[in-house]
Order: C-alpha cells, then sequence, then structure tokens
C-alpha cells in the first residue's frame, strides 16, 4: 500500500561539495608538512672534488681556516676570530688596486661552518664581493 500518494518520492542525492573541501585541506596539509622533510636524507661530503687545474689569478687573496677554526689571511695568522679583525686584514691584503681581488677560501674539512660563514661575512664588510671555494682532488 502506498500511503503517499501526492507526494513524490525524493531521489538520495550525494554532496560532492564537503568531500572536496576534506580533499582540499588534507591536500594542504600534506603539502606543508613534506616541505620541511626534503634535506633528510642527504650526505654531502664537500672538501673534495675533481677539478681542473686552476688559473692562476694575479690578484687574490687566499684565506685558511683550520679545524680549530684559526683564520690566516696569505699566510699570516690572525689573532681573533673576530669578524671585524677578519675584515680589517682583508681590507689590509686587498690594498687599493683597480681591480678587485678575489677571495680564494681554503677550508678543512673539519672546520666548523660558522667560522666558514665569518670568513665570508667579512669578505663583505670588506667590500669584496669575489669569494671562491677551494678544494682537492680525490687521491
Amino acid at each position: 500500500m502506498n500511503f503517499q500518494r501526492g507526494r513524490p518520492r525524493e531521489e538520495p542525492e550525494i554532496n560532492l561539495i564537503p568531500m572536496i573541501d576534506v580533499l582540499l585541506v588534507i591536500l594542504i596539509f600534506l603539502m606543508i608538512t613534506t616541505t620541511y622533510s626534503k634535506f633528510a636524507g642527504l650526505e654531502i661530503n664537500l672538501p673534495t672534488a675533481d677539478t681542473q687545474a686552476a688559473q692562476e689569478q694575479p690578484s687574490q687573496i687566499d684565506v685558511v681556516v683550520t679545524a680549530a677554526g684559526d683564520v690566516l689571511v696569505n699566510k699570516a695568522p690572525i689573532g681573533s676570530r673576530d669578524v671585524d679583525a677578519i675584515a680589517a686584514a682583508l681590507q689590509r691584503a686587498a690594498g687599493s688596486g683597480p681591480k678587485e681581488p678575489v677571495v680564494v677560501i681554503n677550508a678543512d674539512a673539519k672546520a666548523t661552518h660558522q667560522s666558514v660563514i665569518d670568513v665570508m661575512q667579512a669578505a663583505q664588510h670588506a667590500g669584496l664581493t669575489h669569494i671562491s671555494f677551494a678544494t682537492q682532488q680525490k687521491q
């Protein structure tokens, strides 16, 4: 028996808008959380490289960073590890020539990253923009 004669039967429908909203929230969550883990498995050894013979630069400043963090500019030790002291030594080594010298950083493999960054910052304070890193060939 049909007790609802005049009323048409209502068909069930699936509303896709809430499902799309949930999928977008999940997609945004996955995009945000995966961007921070892109360096998780990165293992690098920087001090060695296969290089060609270096071309001699007529105006270059050799900066050596030892494993202990000591800094030498053109084989002359600097008494302090302070950025300002390194910048002053770099300015003295650069002189007043017409051509800006290239700062070549020879950092030990066990040197801290901060000591190399301090040398780069000192070069920036000294007005030297051309910086290069020296590596050794694999044996």
